[in-house]
């Protein structure tokens, strides 16, 4: 035990725990020299064994409670010593003793840099401390030495250097008094260049040196004095501020801003401006009004500076309505204008006053911070405020004069102005502007209803007038070369009618208050109305010029060869016709001069009256394009127009009550709903005031227009002219253009129509406009029903004898009756191309109706047969075979129609009994009496008389629904 309490001191620890805690005490600790440094680095070394030793220690040791180490190893002795055993202990804890050491060993070097530093930082300040107290001792002997040479001459020199001083203070005292004494005339001087700031920061200054100097009596009047300028000083910034309402000058109000900043009054001035914005507004108004009453008047009576502005209103004359208006929109404008510049100045200052606010105390950041706050909402609010004050005094100035007077392009002034107004309204705070909207859309309404229901009983004179002759145009005809049109290709102008507006892009992205913020003005009136263009939209004689009329018969009146398929083809292609195969050269140049010199080129079909409505409409869009909130009204009433078109084509040359008899269903349901309708809703069917209806039914009778009359000037009962064809063609045809212009701007009428009313707009284009075209059937069927003698033809047919007993091989004089029919009818509608161009759809209808026509009478005679051979049928067969060749060379109309119609009827003939029935509930197309003819002629020759009384009854049981 004693060995092992002699190894521990001689290693410089008494215990483990006593050691590791008196680490940091230098003098206590040995620190073990280079030698036994070398010796423990070089002693092979196994940090995890090494560890694993220290980690064995027990932790009594690592105590920081000083205990006796010895006495505690020596109280683990057992009894009985064992010297191996103690040998084996000793070893274990050389070992231990040995890693702690390398331990301590290895957090020595790795701490001895820093200590070695620290060393030399306090012999530095070691040295410092003893050259401080060299300095020390040197001050105190310097000052012992002045004070001991200290004489009563330097304090005498002292009294007099202080009162030198006061009396330089006191030069400088009676100098400011003298300049206060003068600072009225400066301030009035400042106050006339209108450097206000200068003025109010001069007038604080003076104030600030007064009570400095209040103690001489010279002074105690001038504070008052100077209390009375900064209240005059006021006075005149809330007239300056006044200034910026309606001509806004940055330069200007920036004066005026940092003057007011300087009072602290900078929430007072947006209160004081506000209410300068709002009584600008009624100002304004009135004085422009009233120079206007008093020009009109011709006199300066005193009277009407006395009246309120809504009586003044009343006084103005229709010819100075609108330029008012327009000075009105204008000098409002420049009010709006100073309002937006001064938002803007407010925005681009923010920053500004933010950064000058930071450099202060924190007090003033938040000061600022509120002020800026409350001018934001001030502004925006006031916004609002400045729109709703401008609406309702244009809404007095419009409410003054019934605009109904006015004529259709001054109204649509009216309207355009006002439409840019409300575009500036929207612009400058985000309004909707409900106030004029609801007030021009009812004079708008009522104007245009008035306006409208002249224009239909121009419409019902013009059709009842119209011969229906083909206006020329050119082939590159365009509504928007109309003048009505024109503003949708070009950008509204304000200050100019729709049908002038000079052209310019439409795709500006900046507002009008980013357009004319520093020159210009939305509402100015352009003095130069001479800017309409000449409509260049008429053909002469079907030319557009006359070189081109001399170019195209000097063309045709060539021999040049010209190959038959081409020859063919150009005449399709021009006029819609179906030629025959085999023309002559002659024949071909006459046609060919005949079709070009109207028909050269595939200009529209139209009217005169066409072109009224379409102009009709282009003025009703103009309205509903400049006022969107009468979208609804305008295109309710453009719908009129269009189904008033159409009724008028159908009464006057589709209404046949013949028609509906043929089964054909030539007029689909669609159409026949579409004329119930209009009929219902548009047309007046009573002649004359009832004088017994109801103030109801006048009312409603008011909204209606009389149905129209043809001219008597257009004649549809002669046959050389195919029933008044040409006259046909055009109305029909202008209708079909009439219909194609309106889906033509079907994109244009839904952008402005509201969402809640689509449905109309859609109903509308669906179930009228897309049923112009479907009057080709019923107004050409009456043409193809008198153009070809059918009547004649059932005779031959009835003449002819079906019961032969053997085949025969030529065909029946009736074919070739009914062929000279078809080549007549071609003829004429070649004589008609002369007139009127045929287009292809129209020529193609009419050899459909014809051959439609042509076959089912064909199926007609054959039902009138009394007796027939299985030889008959095959004569029919071939007659009607002839037929078809025939007439493949006179039309192109492929596949024939109602061929199958006849061919089935045919070979009907040769069902057996079950087929028949079968083939009888099948074709209903046949009517009662060709089904009924059917099966009594097959009587004895395969059907008996039982199997044609259950034939007869099906026929019945066919028929019996019908009825």
């Amino acid at each position: 035990m004693q060995k092992i309490k002699s190894l521990m001191t001689r290693q410089g620890l008494k215990s483990p725990p006593e050691s590791l805690s008196d680490l940091g005490a230098l003098e206590s600790l040995r620190v073990p020299g280079k030698e036994e440094f070398r010796e423990l680095r070089e002693q092979p070394s196994d940090p995890q064994a090494e560890q694993e030793l220290i980690n064995s220690i027990e932790q009594i040791y690592f105590s920081t409670d000083s205990f006796d180490i010895v006495k505690y190893e020596l109280e683990k002795l057992p009894p009985v010593l064992n010297l191996q055993e103690l040998e084996e202990y000793r070893d274990k804890l050389k070992q231990q003793q040995a890693a702690v050491s390398k331990k301590v060993a290895d957090l020595i070097l790795e701490k001895q840099p820093a200590y070695v530093k620290e060393l030399e930082r306090v012999t530095s300040l070691q040295t410092g401390l003893q050259l401080a107290a060299v300095i020390c001792t040197n001050g105190r002997r310097h000052l012992n030495i002045a004070k001991e040479g200290f004489t009563q001459a330097s304090l005498g020199l002292l009294a007099n250097q202080r009162k030198r001083q006061l009396l330089i203070g006191l030069l400088k005292s009676l100098r400011t008094i003298k300049t206060l004494q003068r600072t009225d005339v400066r301030l009035s001087e400042m106050l006339e260049e209108e450097d206000y700031p200068g003025a109010i920061q001069l007038c604080l200054e003076c104030q600030k040196a007064a009570s400095t100097f209040k103690h001489y009596s010279c002074i105690s009047e001038l504070n008052s004095k100077l209390q009375d300028t900064l209240e005059q000083i006021e006075e005149q910034l809330d007239v300056a501020l006044s200034k910026i309402c309606k001509n806004f000058d940055i330069n200007h109000y920036t004066k005026v801003q940092q003057a007011y900043r300087l009072l602290g009054k900078t929430q007072t001035a947006m209160d004081q401006l506000h209410m300068h914005f709002t009584q600008a507004i009624h100002n304004t108004v009135f004085q422009v009004v009233l120079g206007y009453v008093e020009l009109c008047a011709g006199n300066t009576d005193t009277k009407f500076q006395k009246l309120q502005y809504k009586d003044l209103c009343t006084h103005i004359t229709s010819d100075s309505y609108i330029p008012c208006l327009a000075d009105l929109c204008k000098a409002l404008w420049e009010v709006m204008l100073s309002y937006y510049r001064t938002m803007e100045w407010h925005e681009k200052h923010d920053n500004e006053d933010t950064t000058s606010a930071s450099e202060g105390s924190n007090m003033s950041t938040e000061e600022t911070n509120f002020d800026r706050g409350y001018i934001k909402k001030k502004l925006e609010h006031g916004l609002t405020r400045i729109w709703q004050d401008v609406q309702l005094k244009v809404k007095t100035y419009l409410l003054g004069t019934d605009l109904s007077i006015f004529k259709y392009d001054d109204f649509i002034f009216v309207l355009d102005i006002i439409s840019r107004l409300m575009q500036v309204g929207e612009e400058f705070c985000g309004s909707k502007s409900e106030v004029l909207q609801e007030s021009i859309r009812k004079q708008s309404v009522n104007y245009f209803k008035n306006y409208h229901r002249t224009r239909l009983d121009e419409l019902r004179m013009f059709l009842e007038n119209e011969t229906w002759e083909l206006c020329p145009v050119k082939s590159n005809f365009s509504i928007l070369q109309l003048h009505e049109f024109k503003f949708m290709e070009q950008s509204r102008s304000p200050s100019v009618s729709p049908s002038k507006q000079p052209a310019s892009t439409s795709s500006k992205t900046e507002t009008l208050f980013e357009q004319y913020c520093s020159v210009g003005n939305p509402f100015e009136i352009h003095a130069n109305h001479n800017d309409e263009e000449t409509e260049d939209v008429l053909a002469s004689n079907g030319y557009e010029s006359d070189e081109q009329e001399k170019s195209a018969y000097q063309e045709y009146d060539s021999d040049s060869d010209v190959p038959e398929e081409l020859k063919r083809d150009y005449v399709d292609e021009q006029t819609g016709d179906a030629p025959v195969k085999s023309v002559s050269r002659e024949t071909l140049k006459s046609r060919k001069k005949s079709d070009y010199s109207l028909n050269k080129v595939n200009a529209p079909i139209l009217t005169n009256t066409t072109l009224n409505v379409i102009r009709l409409v282009g003025k009703y869009m103009q309205m509903m394009n400049i006022l969107k909130p009468i979208a609804f009204d305008v295109i309710h009433f453009m719908s009129q127009l269009f189904d008033y078109y159409l009724y008028a084509v159908y009464t006057f040359f589709g209404r046949n009550d013949s028609l509906e008899s043929t089964g054909l269903g030539l007029s689909s349901s669609r159409l026949r709903t579409t004329l119930n309708r209009i009929q219902e809703s548009l047309i007046d069917m009573e002649v004359a005031a009832d004088p017994t209806a109801t103030l109801t039914a006048a009312e409603e009778r008011k909204e209606k227009v009389p149905s129209p009359h043809l001219s008597h000037l257009v004649v549809l009962t002669s046959g050389d002219t195919l029933y008044g064809l040409a006259e046909r063609v055009v109305a029909t045809e202008s209708l079909v253009f009439l219909a194609e212009q309106f889906e033509f701007l079907q994109p244009h009428l839904d952008a402005v129509m509201p969402a809640v009313k689509k449905p109309f707009l859609q109903q509308f284009y669906s179930q009228t406009v897309s049923t112009a075209s479907e009057l080709r059937k019923p107004i050409y069927w009456i043409v193809a029903g008198k153009a070809i003698d059918y009547e004649q033809m059932l005779l031959l047919m009835a003449n002819v004898k079906w019961d032969v007993k053997e085949i025969m091989s030529q065909h029946n004089i009736y074919v070739d009756a009914l062929l000279k029919e078809f080549e007549q009818f071609n003829r004429r509608l070649n004589e008609v191309s002369k007139r009127v161009r045929i287009p292809l759809p129209v020529s193609n209808i009419l050899w459909e109706h014809c051959i439609r026509l042509a076959n089912r009478t064909i199926v007609e005679g054959y039902a009138n047969v009394k007796k027939c051979s299985n030889e008959g049928r095959a004569l029919m067969q071939l007659d009607f075979q002839q037929f078809l060749m025939k007439l493949e060379k006179l039309t192109d109309i492929r596949p024939i129609p109602d061929k199958e119609f006849v061919e089935t009827y045919i070979k009907a003939y040769y069902l057996t009994e079950n087929d028949m029935e079968r083939w009888i509930k099948e074709h209903r197309e046949y009517s009662t009496k060709q089904l009924t003819n059917l099966v009594n002629v097959c009587l004895g020759s395969h059907i008996n008389k039982k199997a044609r009384q259950k034939l007869l009854a099906a026929i019945d049981d066919i028929d019996r629904p019908k009825r």
